[in-house]
């Protein structure tokens, strides 16, 4: 019942702006990239040097007047304010907007904005342009307004479900991400938005993306609410053979988490935009959780799928306590959930894990990647609906790992090996809420890298209503520690598959630092 009454509502607000799109559509930005795919690249023209040389605080008080809203004078639902170049955002962009007039371009106004000081407002260029745009939506009252997606900065865009703050972000595309070679960062480059009917409950709008690799069309149709969906179709472009094409990628901050030992100094328990990435494996029906580490140098794995279902940078640490930030509220961090629409094929999902010192670096990507390159002038079509919300929108239903602990496994509380590893994973949820507290679970566990499983039993655990698997283990000396395991009733599988990589360089172990 519910899925009808989705697909109707669906329908109702695509008729809601389907006659404002006539004259102009996907097809036609399509077109556009198909163009510039045959043209030699040209880079964006970059703003002042001033405007990137503000400082953060500058640039933060760079102030859209949210009384111009765009849309502001029919009390649309959906309403469109801009974002400032400067700082990180060192190009503008055209925006159009469609309605049923035909396309209209946006036309930059600096009396939009309030600045910093009077200094900086006169030298900023009457048609710098804009680097970008929010959408704002009633999501929380319905007499307020609340930013709750915004596109801006190369390719990248961030999205909230209603009980969120922003914090991870969505790309385009990705290239060469990760790769000795340098990463490259194809940009959107324009928009057309179409103006919605007042009372609509989604959007659409089309994006023309632009790089040195590759050209792209994308269609986005957004569905803010509790969680809020983007339905995205794409047609990709490469201008070349690309080594590394990430497909549908996401970016976010691990600095340290309850897996990490706390860097000195750090009074708060964790910080982290995401703790970990979820993949759900079409091909084998497998979930797979790999809890994010904050790696000494760059980690790179490669997780193959036949068809993958899903992948996503989960936040599943959504209390307080695990953060005590009143400023960042990472505990209202969303999660970010890709289902492709469609077999994308043989593939895998990358994950990129870089080194950082602070939690204003985003040090964290995911993606898919075709196990083949696609070859250089052909068009690629993609379909995926993208997710902002709480952890939960992935849909899974088996129980899955809600903690993981690891230490030396040489101490008091951990065993008497030396250069061994405790390991205490936690799971809940799924069958598990329905076994009792002396049910029969094990774990099935399994090191890789010839490391030595020494030691592993499953336990209820009550004050947690689930189970903890506990482990003890041992890397070849000088190897890197990889592990998998899950829990079982005999041949019933009833978790996710926990994978955990820690590199021979830590600072677990006693006296590490």
């Amino acid at each position: 019942m519910r899925r009808i009454m989705f697909s109707i509502l669906t329908l109702v607000a695509i008729a809601s702006y389907s006659v404002t799109a006539q004259g102009f559509g996907f097809d036609d930005v399509v077109a556009k990239a198909k163009a510039l795919a045959e043209k030699p690249y040209k880079a964006p023209e970059p703003i002042p040097k001033f405007m990137t040389d503000l400082s953060f605080n500058q640039y933060r008080n760079i102030r859209f007047d949210a009384e111009q809203s765009l849309w502001r004078e029919s009390h649309s639902r959906f309403q469109v304010t801009m974002v400032s170049p400067g700082l990180y955002y060192t190009h503008a962009v055209k925006i159009n907007t469609i309605n049923s007039e035909g396309v209209r371009p946006l036309n930059y106004d600096k009396n939009q904005f309030s600045f910093p000081s009077d200094d900086l407002g006169k030298r900023v260029p009457p048609d710098l342009g804009y680097a970008g745009f929010k959408l704002t939506y009633p999501l929380l009252k319905s007499s307020v307004q609340t930013p709750f997606l915004m596109f801006a900065g190369a390719s990248y865009f961030q999205g909230i479900g209603k009980q969120n703050v922003f914090g991870s972000s969505a790309r385009g595309v990705a290239v060469d991400t990760g790769l000795p070679t340098g990463e490259q960062f194809p940009s959107f480059v324009e928009y057309w938005l179409v103006r919605p009917a007042p009372d609509a409950h989604a959007m659409l709008f089309y994006g023309l993306l632009n790089g040195k690799s590759v050209t792209g069309a994308y269609q986005f149709t957004v569905y803010p609410g509790t969680k809020t969906l983007l339905k995205v179709k794409a047609v990709l472009i490469p201008r070349q053979t690309i080594k590394l094409l990430g497909v549908a990628p996401l970016t976010s901050m691990f600095f340290y988490g309850e897996n990490t030992p706390r860097p000195r100094g750090e009074w708060r328990q964790q910080v982290h935009d995401s703790d970990g990435l979820l993949i759900h494996n079409g091909g084998s029906g497998e979930w797979l959780w790999r809890p994010l580490i904050d790696p000494k140098t760059l980690q790179m794995d490669y997780f193959s799928t036949e068809s993958v279902s899903g992948f996503g940078l989960m936040q599943r640490h959504t209390a307080f306590a695990d953060y005590q930030d009143l400023g960042a509220r990472y505990d209202q961090r969303p999660s970010i959930w890709v289902e492709p629409q469609g077999d994308w094929g043989k593939g895998q999902v990358v994950l990129v894990q870089l080194p950082t010192d602070k939690e204003t670096n985003d040090n964290i990507a995911a993606f898919w990647s075709p196990l083949q390159p696609w070859p250089a002038k052909k068009p690629v079509t993609l379909a995926y609906n993208l997710s902002f919300g709480d952890a939960g929108i992935a849909g899974e239903t088996m129980a899955h790992a809600i903690n993981t602990f690891v230490g030396d496994g040489n101490r008091v509380g951990g065993g008497n090996v030396k250069g061994a590893y405790r390991i205490l994973v936690d799971f809940k949820g799924g069958p598990l809420d329905k076994l009792r507290a002396n049910a029969s679970v094990v774990g099935r566990v399994t090191a890789r890298n010839g490391g030595q499983i020494l030691e592993q039993f499953a336990e209820y655990v009550p004050p947690i209503h689930g189970w903890r698997l506990s482990i003890l283990a041992k890397p070849a000396d000088g190897k890197p520690l990889g592990l998998r395991a899950y829990l079982a009733q005999g041949e019933q599988t009833l978790s996710e598959t926990w994978s955990y990589f820690l590199p021979a360089d830590n600072n677990v172990l006693a006296g590490g630092e």
